[in-house]
């Protein structure tokens, strides 16, 4: 799946944007209370709406109008989020836009209006697969069958609560095929809120082993699940730890006797390996990078905030390069920064700023600033242009 575009309507400090044309790895700056972390939590509300309902979602931010953009009427507004995005469906790569309008009736969110659909052939105009408004509407289940004239689809009515994404009950049977691959996605997307405390320390030796999770508290898992069936991947996390941390020449996870899991990091210059808890943030920060990004399955969507925190500035321009690696898998990634060292190593169309003004979030891309795109075709680094006042309204200060 590749994202091209993102569309917003009053979504907290986005009153009204549209990011197009969205490359596989995509860095965000800007100003502190911008937005960058909004932009992330678009998919985080998603992913959330999927696992219980659109009235939890929003209850986890504050409710409704704390959702609703500053300025905009609760009893009429509303929350409008459209995805577009590249897939296969039924063996063909097709452009399929995802729209979901959120609103509030009496003290309760309601789904307004949900669409799902693509053109089904070269020619014409989008087909709705999936229709739904205030909990009522049809799914089509003959998708594949291409060559029928439209009234000739199945259409399938269906109910939903109306605080429910109809993708998520529909999404859950193969009869409805765009839905399901589209839940399937929102459902490995991985929004990163890593915190380094939680990868500290013992783990119980059950839960998620083959993913690392969101704040990374599994970390002793994964690395002994990629230790014992992906040994060259872990080779070559060490070979890349070895390089990239002085003095790290091995990472062992230990079971103990009393089913608990322990890292244990060996420094060439001990005899001893060093339990996790003994090490530097930016050490285990990098390990737990280098096995996120070197999962033998990623994720279609990867969001990762501020990753250079508690790391050398050297290691940036590197950092990058694994993320674009990432991507290149077939991913999409989605960074951001403060670092104009991690800028440095990016290319014009990677890069993208936030400015708020008025209260509200605008985006701008380094590719369509001619001033900013001469100067890198000169030579220029685009973490120098921006500690120098060139991406206008994002301060890096």
């Amino acid at each position: 799946m590749k994202i091209e575009s993102i569309r917003l309507k009053n979504f907290k400090a986005f009153r009204d944007v549209h990011l197009k044309d969205i490359p596989p790895f995509l860095v965000v700056v800007g100003a502190n209370g911008t937005g960058k972390s909004t932009l992330f939590d678009v998919f985080g509300f998603l992913h959330d709406c999927l696992r219980g309902n659109v009235r939890q979602a929003l209850d986890k931010r504050g409710r409704f109008s704390e959702v609703l953009s500053r300025g905009c009427d609760p009893q009429k507004d509303t929350i409008l989020i459209e995805l577009q995005y590249r897939m296969e469906i039924t063996k063909v790569e097709r452009l399929v836009t995802y729209s979901v309008e959120i609103s509030e009736e009496k003290g309760s969110p309601l789904v307004l209006k949900e669409l799902l659909r693509y053109k089904r052939g070269r020619y014409g105009s989008p087909y709705h697969f999936l229709s739904f408004a205030k909990g009522e509407g049809y799914a089509i289940t003959n998708e594949e069958e291409f060559n029928k004239p439209d009234e000739e689809l199945d259409r399938e009515t269906q109910k939903v609560a109306p605080d429910t994404l109809a993708i998520k009950g529909l999404g859950q049977f193969e009869r409805f095929k765009a839905a399901s691959a589209f839940r399937s996605l929102i459902e490995n997307w991985h929004v990163s809120d890593f915190h380094i405390n939680s990868a500290r320390g013992r783990k119980d030796a059950a839960g998620e082993t083959e993913h690392l999770s969101e704040s990374g508290e599994n970390l002793p898992l994964v690395a002994r699940y990629l230790h014992e069936q992906h040994r060259e991947t872990f080779a070559n996390i060490l070979t890349t730890m070895a390089r990239r941390v002085p003095g790290v020449s091995a990472v062992e996870p230990r079971l103990m006797d009393d089913g608990y899991l322990t890292l244990r990091f060996q420094d060439g210059s001990f005899k001893t390996p060093f339990l996790d808890r003994y090490v530097s943030d930016g050490t285990i920060k990098m390990f737990a990078y280098l096995v996120l990004l070197h999962d033998p399955k990623p994720h279609p969507l990867l969001c990762v905030e501020e990753p250079e925190n508690q790391l050398y500035p050297q290691l940036m321009a590197e950092l990058a390069e694994e993320f674009r690696s990432y991507a290149n898998r077939g991913s999409q990634v989605f960074v951001t920064t403060h670092s104009p060292d991690f800028l440095n190593a990016l290319q014009l169309e990677e890069v993208c700023w936030l400015v708020k003004q008025q209260g509200y979030t605008g985006i701008h891309r380094a590719q369509d600033n001619l001033q900013i795109a001469a100067y890198v075709a000169e030579g220029d680094q685009l973490g120098y242009l921006w500690k120098q006042g060139f991406f206008d309204g994002a301060d890096p200060l």
